[in-house]
């Protein structure tokens, strides 16, 4: 009996000890321990996630891969896979599964000394508390508190939390943090469409899931994946036949595909950078908002084609500029031709190394070890590259420009310049241009911008030359001097003195001597033909008279040229411009003088699907009605600002159609569809642009070298911006209705001569309808506007010349 009593003397007093070993752990791990309660209110950073006007994913912002799901949202499958290979016991235990605990200690024991893994034990909630409240040290300690955390979160939180908290924060590889980031990652699925399979898989990653790659490590992801599928049968979670057919299922994994990805490079990083200024890095890499933009993903493959075609034109017609290494034609080239780093931009062309040369052909080989031909027909164009954009004759061979060891970019082509079939495998010479270009194309009546280019290739730099290149913009820039005296009374076919103009700086600055392009004079000339040909003279004297205040004032309304000064040579473009400025000003002559703002995002919403911003900030009352009750549609206020008369806006858009009809841009004539614009061409041909518009699409397009420097000697916005405007609009409006320029009411069409500007009879020679408003229709007294300045070229003066305003300082004629 004594030893009985002993015995139960001592199981007590070491329970006393146990119990009081146990409160102690609790009392020592558990000081200090952070706080868990903001796990219930818990919303972790998500990816950012960009879309293009039609729905497709534009572009994803985020420090960590993740998407949001609340736990009602996923479905069951998931959540039974990762119950089952994870925390069966999930709903029944207290934080930690004690079954599963003992289980596991059994099996270390047993396995002690035979080198292999100890096994883990630990519950979905002590993953939880592991992964937001402690670090990954492996020790005692770490598992004690990981423990005692356990027990409070699930005292502090519902199961079903804990899990939504679990599966959204989990990494599972591919830089995937969450179920629903690792569905799209890996298959390319929603997390409804998943099969039991694919499920199962992403359940068998957690542990580690670069031991279960889908690809480097294939038979071990099957095998994890197919024990995952099996303990879910055991738990009665699926049955025999739905186990069986999703173990013999292929594990196949794939990314986005392409029908539902839109590229836009530049694009994409101007919509991060407004997002940033808008939000801040916080909101934008972390704040899961869905951002809804204005880009059309078919016209932007349309302007990045255009821009790409016109600027690699360009390069082709100044010359060869040499390979792009050279290395020794031996045993081994292939491998030598792989090591050579390709070049930023190259795209789907890829790289050559010439073997053998000959007068009509050059044998090229590939990387691969496949070989290629290069004729004659695809290199002649390869004069060499000259200073100042000069280039050499034409090449008489293909000798004349390369050598055996050269690495030259090529491109598979089918047939030659007159249609005929090339032989399977000829390539031709190709250069990645080194001048600078950029495209937009935006709606004229909302701003939204539908398409954006600024560049060659993002992968070559990341300046955006369409936003952030200020540039002069030449005679882009005088349809607003010639709407300043349009709003001023004056009409198109006010006449205007096209003779030498001399006016002095002042002390020390000299005298500014302006000339047109084609240094002629043609005496007195209407308005529309000075716009029509661009003339700096008649430009320059137009704003003389009307004063140069005024310009200042039409420039600022538009947004065109910020801090502009009150100087004559301003009046031909010597302000700094953006392309984005320019395309939306000249969308708000076409929209009838209506002011909109340039705007590439259209809505922004946070997580929740509250909307944090919009463009369109119209009140639309009855918008919000449940259902459409068969009656009118809403009525939407235009709350654009009027900055213009209507009529001098359409006045300009007439004169600007007569540039493309018979002036500077005649070359986009041949599309035969209602659309005008203006070129431009600033001193020494530095920069070349076009900017203009259909009655619903405005685009602008520069060229020019990051580093200013000429184009050449006969390269102007004609015969350089023009033909990438005339390439994008011909694919841009394809299949559209033709719409004619809209005439806002009062404006009178006339019936004049277009050389003179008097009136003329219906079909007579040279006859064209002119837009009045009015009470400024020719009359027959002609006054000639000379800008009070004497007149050196023996034409008319005028008839009471507006005061002379400040004079011009640097840089003479643009054009």
């Amino acid at each position: 009996m004594r030893w009985l009593l002993g015995l139960l003397a001592t199981v007590f007093i070491l329970a006393i000890a146990g119990a009081g070993a146990i409160l102690y752990g609790f009392y020592h791990f558990g000081r200090g321990l952070p706080d868990y309660d903001y796990l219930a209110d818990y919303e972790p950073p998500v990816v950012t996630r960009v879309h293009a006007g039609d729905g497709r994913l534009l572009a994803e912002y985020a420090r960590n891969e993740r998407v949001f799901v609340p736990i009602e949202a996923i479905p069951k499958r998931v959540i039974k896979a990762f119950l089952a290979a994870e925390d069966k016991n999930f709903y029944e235990h207290p934080g930690v599964d004690f079954v599963s605990l003992l289980a596991a200690v059994a099996i270390n024991v047993r396995n002690y000394g035979t080198g292999r893994r100890p096994v883990g034990a630990s519950t979905i909630t002590q993953q939880v508390a592991k992964n937001f409240l402690l670090t990954n040290e492996v020790s005692l300690d770490r598992k004690a508190k990981e423990a005692i955390l356990a027990f409070r979160i699930e005292r502090s939180l519902s199961k079903d939390r804990i899990l939504e908290l679990y599966l959204n924060e989990i990494y599972l590889g591919y830089g995937s943090y969450g179920v629903a980031a690792a569905a799209l990652n890996y298959f390319d699925k929603p997390l409804s469409a998943l099969t039991v399979g694919e499920a199962a898989y992403l359940a068998a990653l957690p542990k580690a899931p670069n031991n279960y790659h889908p690809v480097r490590r294939h038979a071990a992801a099957v095998e994890r994946r197919n024990w995952v599928i099996e303990q879910m049968r055991r738990n009665g979670f699926i049955g025999q036949a739905e186990a069986g057919a999703a173990q013999d299922e292929p594990l196949v994994t794939h990314g986005s595909s392409a029908s539902d990805v839109a590229s836009a490079d530049f694009f994409a990083e101007e919509v991060r950078r407004d997002l940033a200024r808008r939000f801040g890095d916080t909101a934008l890499y972390e704040g899961g908002l869905s951002v809804r933009t204005s880009i059309d993903p078919q016209m932007q493959v349309i302007a990045e084609q255009s821009l790409r075609a016109g600027l690699e034109d360009y390069d082709r017609r100044h010359g060869w500029r040499g390979p792009v290494a050279t290395v020794p034609v031996v045993a081994g080239w292939g491998d030598t031709l792989a090591a050579i780093e390709p070049p930023k931009g190259l795209g789907t062309w890829k790289l050559a190394l010439v073997l053998q040369v000959g007068a009509k052909e050059a044998r090229i080989g590939f990387a691969d070890g496949s070989l290629a031909t290069l004729p004659y027909a695809e290199v002649k164009w390869a004069r060499k590259w000259l200073e100042d954009q000069r280039f050499g004759d034409t090449p008489k061979s293909v000798e004349d420009v390369l050598a055996p060891g050269d690495v030259v970019p090529v491109e598979a082509v089918e047939k030659d310049g007159d249609g005929k079939a090339y032989p399977a495998g000829t390539y031709a010479l190709r250069q990645i241009p080194d001048v600078g270009g950029a495209i937009v194309a935006l709606d004229p009546h909302t701003g939204r911008v539908l398409a954006m280019s600024g560049g060659y290739d993002a992968k070559i730099s990341e300046f955006n030359r369409a936003t952030q290149a200020r540039r002069q913009p030449g005679s882009a820039f005088k349809p607003f001097v010639y709407l300043a005296a349009l709003d001023s009374g004056y009409a198109p076919t006010t006449q205007i003195l096209d003779a030498p103009f001399v006016i002095d700086q002042g002390a020390g600055l000299g005298k500014w001597k302006p000339s047109n392009y084609t240094n002629k004079f043609y005496g007195p000339t209407p308005m529309r033909i000075g716009i029509e040909h661009s003339r700096n003279l008649m430009t320059v004297r137009l704003a003389q008279t009307i004063g140069m205040e005024k310009v200042v004032d039409y420039a600022e309304r538009f947004g065109v040229v910020e801090g502009m000064q009150p100087h004559l040579s301003y009046a031909l473009g010597a302000g700094e411009t953006t392309l984005m400025q320019m395309t939306a000003a000249y969308g708000m002559l076409v929209n009838g003088g209506k002011k909109i703002e340039p705007s590439l995002i259209d809505r922004v919403v946070d997580r929740h699907g509250r909307t944090l911003w919009q463009h369109d900030e119209r009140p639309c009352e009855g918008c919000d009605r449940a259902a459409w009750d068969g009656g009118a549609p809403p009525a939407i206020p235009d709350t654009r600002a009027q900055l213009v008369d209507p009529a001098s806006a359409y006045q300009i858009v007439s004169m600007l159609e007569g540039v493309v009809q018979r002036g500077t841009g005649r070359r986009i004539a041949e599309l035969g569809r209602p659309l005008a614009g203006k070129t431009g061409t600033t001193n020494e041909n530095f920069d070349t642009w076009f900017v203009g518009f259909s009655p619903n699409l405005a685009v602008g397009v520069f060229v020019g070298f990051d580093q200013p420097r000429t184009l050449g000697s006969h390269d102007t916005g004609s015969s350089v911006a023009a033909p990438i405007f005339k390439l994008f609009m011909g694919e841009a409006l394809k299949n559209r209705p033709v719409v004619d320029f809209r005439i806002p009411q009062g404006v009178r069409m006339v019936w004049v001569d277009h050389d003179t500007g008097v009136r003329a009879t219906p079909g007579a020679r040279g006859a064209i309808l002119e837009a009045f408003k009015p009470g400024t229709e020719p009359t027959g007294t002609r006054t000639v506007l000379d800008g009070g300045v004497p007149d050196a070229g023996g034409g008319e003066s005028s008839a009471g010349a507006g005061p002379r305003p400040p004079v011009a300082t640097s840089g003479s004629g643009l054009y």
